[in-house]
């Protein structure tokens, strides 16, 4: 299912066109958020997806969550990370695993400046831990706005998943992603020279064969950690979830070969009671491939948007909406 999931041509007609929109999360740094608005966007949901390492705004889990969820009556923003989606321009600096602020940010911003009522964040893999980390750290502060948070497969102890990669059986996951991230690197070495191509980067790289080496020998130094572990202890959301105080919802399969499914038997996620954790046996690495036909085909897609209509204050506009649009 992870890679059925991953590489199957899909199509998305509902789909609107898309309205680029460009957060300022950092001093030197923008982010591009690929939106799709409502009508009224200031009386609908709105709810923010967060795609997985070395994923984009046009990932097909981001383009199939963001149509069902617009169909649902919802205002959608498919958010690149830095440096994703061909937006390497827009920062000096690399994407990683512990960017929490970054959504923080975005989310803050279409509070204060947008006014938007309901805020739901959605995040993949690495962005599922983004989004818990994020939600820990509001701890009792979350704004009120924030109405919940959704984590699929979320990579929540990086040390295992990274451990977990290493495995023969992973070897394909392995070298996808080792790939992009260096062809990534070479075009942040284009751009920003003084940084990167000056500093023994192509050493480094050619060093790299683990997403584990590329966080060692690329991250760590260039983020301001002292090593590949350092960074994953910094950065993994699992010391966040105990102080989750907003309705979270957490996807994940027990066959999952990334994310370890013993990464999720922790004390804090089954005691706090803000978090519900759902875990079918199957499912692959986000991938939930139904049998069944239509929205529920992408299973995970259709739990993201169900919840966020649950959730939601204005859930009545948002399914008279859905059935007019079926």
């Amino acid at each position: 299912m992870t890679i059925v999931g991953a590489f199957l041509r899909r199509r998305f007609p509902n789909l609107p066109p898309t309205v680029p929109r460009f957060f300022q999360v950092d001093h030197d740094t923008q982010m591009r958020g690929d939106c799709h608005w409502q009508s009224n966007p200031a009386k609908h949901p709105t709810l923010v997806i967060v795609h997985g390492l070395e994923g984009s705004s046009d990932s097909g889990y981001m383009l199939g969550t963001a149509e069902k969820a617009y169909i649902a009556g919802l205002n959608v923003v498919r958010l690149n990370q830095r440096n994703c989606g061909g937006t390497e321009k827009l920062t000096p600096t690399l994407y990683h695993s512990g960017r929490s602020a970054d959504v923080r940010a975005v989310v803050e911003e279409l509070i204060e400046r947008d006014q938007l009522p309901e805020i739901f964040v959605a995040g993949y893999s690495m962005g599922g831990n983004l989004v818990l980390k994020m939600a820990g750290e509001f701890g009792d502060a979350a704004p009120r706005q924030l109405r919940g948070i959704v984590a699929v497969a979320p990579a929540l102890d990086l040390a295992a998943c990274c451990a977990a990669l290493n495995e023969t059986q992973n070897f394909i996951y392995n070298r996808h992603f080792v790939r992009e991230l260096k062809r990534r690197m070479l075009r942040k070495a284009e751009l920003f020279p003084q940084i990167y191509a000056e500093n023994g980067m192509a050493l480094n790289l050619a060093r790299v064969h683990s997403v584990r080496d590329f966080d060692e020998l690329i991250t760590a130094p260039f983020c301001g950690f002292k090593g590949a572990d350092d960074y994953y202890a910094r950065s993994s959301a699992m010391h966040a979830l105990k102080k989750i105080r907003v309705p979270t919802l957490i996807l994940t399969a027990q066959d999952d070969p990334v994310v370890p499914y013993r990464t999720f038997d922790r004390a804090e996620l089954r005691e706090n009671p803000n978090i519900e954790l759902i875990a079918p046996q199957y499912g692959g690495h986000g991938g939930f491939v139904s049998r069944v036909g239509g929205a529920e085909r992408f299973w995970a897609e259709a739990r993201i948007v169900e919840f966020c209509v649950e959730q939601s204050a204005t859930k009545d506009q948002s399914r008279k909406r859905d059935s007019s649009t079926a």
